[in-house]
């Protein structure tokens, strides 16, 4: 049996912080702290809506890529 319990219940402890480019827009993402190895991102117009899951080490290679430069695609020239 599959626990009904949805993944934003369970990372609430973590503590959820918005993106520090949202502003005062409400169009934007939720990143939860505190998981070494994973790090879930929501929207945060939808708290209870679902939560994505990505490897710590690439959501960091993400973040970077859009800090640093344009993002292509690996076989893009």
């Amino acid at each position: 049996m599959t626990d009904p319990t949805p993944y934003n219940q369970v990372f609430e402890h973590t503590g959820w912080r918005k993106s520090s480019y949202s502003g005062v827009q409400s169009d934007c993402i939720e990143i939860a702290d505190g998981l070494p190895a994973l790090t879930p991102v929501r929207d945060s117009k939808n708290p209870h809506g679902p939560t994505l899951l990505f490897e710590t080490s690439a959501w960091s290679t993400f973040v970077h890529g859009l800090k640093t430069g344009p993002i292509r695609p690996q076989n893009a020239r």
